[in-house]
């Protein structure tokens, strides 16, 4: 996983982002913070618009 860093932009041109690597630390705590705050949507029940997507989206075509 990376973040964006600004390029330091000496050469006239735009700024642009270059990706700089998180450490596995970062990336854990991430992870598990995702986990957490996320686990929850795992057992709520679907939408009745999001059902029907989903019951569209598993048929096939002819």
């Amino acid at each position: 996983m990376t973040k964006m860093q600004p390029d330091d932009g000496q050469d006239g041109r735009a700024h642009r982002a270059r990706p700089v690597a998180l450490s596995a630390s970062v990336r854990r705590h991430l992870g598990l913070n995702l986990r957490t705050h996320y686990a929850a949507s795992l057992v709520e029940p679907v939408g009745e618009r999001i059902e029907t997507l989903l019951t569209k989206l598993g048929r096939t075509k002819g």
